[in-house]
């Protein structure tokens, strides 16, 4: 998924566009992915009128791994809608935010192999903050050991994902997993990893540089 504007990077061009060490962003995670399974079949959700400058990028950097485009919606559930629209029913998908660059070959065949067992998998990191429930001008302490902050790649059997986005939109809705329970999936958690972390701000870029020069 790379269907976003990134507003809150302040930047002239979509963050999945900004060079990260060297080249664009959105080109490590499909790395990634192609590393991690040579024959996987992948589909990439941009805005329609960002098609043009993706592929000039990728003939300048000399880009060559397999991928289709397909249209992005107004919202990520729709987005989402459109890249599954073009695949099949068997097997196992994969969806990954195109904004965490930092995923491994790793994470991505743990999510596959639970995902291939259970039906869906997520991965999460555990929170190491401090957390207070904020609501009506009142707050209190909550635990943080009985929450986790969830990432992507999110996968599923193909068949499930495919019949929970068949449903009307929902603000409930707040990541694919959310998608599939509503339709009575059981989620399943892996362990997620800290450098995974989505790319936001632009203080986000400025730490996933330092980890990729310094390895």
């Amino acid at each position: 998924m790379a269907g976003g504007s990134g507003t809150r990077m302040n930047a002239v061009i979509p963050k999945q566009f900004l060079l990260l060490a060297g080249k664009p962003m959105l080109m490590y995670p499909i790395e990634a992915f192609y590393h991690a399974y040579p024959d996987i079949s992948m589909v990439v959700a941009l805005p329609a009128g960002q098609f043009t400058t993706w592929k000039t990028l990728c003939e300048e950097y000399a880009f060559t791994i397999p991928h289709q485009l397909v249209a992005g919606g107004e919202t990520r559930f729709q987005s989402v809608k459109n890249a599954l629209s073009v695949i099949g029913d068997d097997g196992l998908v994969a969806i990954h935010d195109g904004a965490r660059p930092l995923i491994t070959e790793s994470l991505i065949r743990t999510a596959f192999l639970t995902a291939g067992e259970s039906g869906a998998c997520i991965p999460v990191v555990p929170l190491n903050e401090s957390v207070r429930f904020v609501s009506g001008g009142k707050n209190r302490p909550v635990n943080r050991v009985k929450y986790s902050v969830v990432q992507t790649p999110q996968v599923f059997q193909t068949a499930i994902i495919k019949k929970a986005y068949r449903q009307e939109f929902r603000k409930k809705f707040t990541d694919d997993a959310t998608v599939a329970e509503s339709i009575g999936a059981t989620i399943h958690l892996i362990e997620g990893d800290p450098v995974n972390f989505k790319i936001t701000h632009p203080y986000d870029l400025a730490a996933a540089e330092v980890l990729l020069r310094n390895p």
